[in-house]
């Protein structure tokens, strides 16, 4: 990323925008004009910031995201993992990112350098707060540490935000999750 000039303030302003836009033409039709044009920004601040489009939006969504994994650290497994479907689930924001994350989703297919946007920005750091935190279950206890299903526990919590929408059509809000960690993923890490 350039230097920074903007606020927080005005970085946060201007990354709400994107999200808007996104939800309004989609990933494909959002142009860095769009993005100057409903921000009052010029284009040079806009790359100056950010690289292009796919860091762009990869940066705002991760601003926007209502909960990260690598802050939640509640001192057991069960209450990490509720206190992340507590703040995932806060002003139905789940639902919200979710349509989002499935417009993104076709959109990956086409264009290499958002998905790996899309991987440094949001994906890795929450997998790696993801593992941060099965480690300290593993720490005190609460999962062994030869567990066979350690290693597929992201896929197992992304699985139930797609899946649930893909089969239902209906969002993974706060009770389906809360359920779906009882059900699948607590029994499967040993818990």
């Amino acid at each position: 990323m350039g230097r920074s000039r903007l606020t927080p303030e005005r970085e946060a302003e201007l990354y709400d925008a994107v999200l808007d836009l996104l939800r309004e033409v989609g990933y494909d039709a959002l142009t860095m004009d769009a993005v100057a044009a409903r921000t009052r920004s010029s284009k040079a601040t806009l790359y100056r910031q950010w690289q292009g489009k796919p860091e762009l939006v990869a940066r705002a969504l991760r601003h926007c995201k209502p909960v990260s994994t690598s802050d939640v650290d509640t001192g057991t497994l069960r209450g990490d993992f509720a206190e992340l479907v507590r703040r995932a689930d806060e002003h139905g924001k789940v639902e919200k990112d979710a349509a989002l994350m499935r417009g993104l989703g076709m959109a990956i297919h086409g264009n290499p350098d958002l998905h790996q946007a899309l991987r440094d920005v949001l994906l890795d750091p929450e997998v790696t707060g993801l593992n941060a935190m099965l480690q300290r279950g593993i720490d005190r206890g609460e999962i062994a540490a030869d567990c066979p299903a350690l290693r597929f526990a992201p896929h197992m919590f992304v699985g139930a935000l797609i899946a649930r929408q893909l089969m239902e059509g209906r969002p993974a809000d706060g009770a389906f999750l809360s359920a779906y960690l009882d059900a699948v993923i607590f029994p499967a890490l040993g818990v």
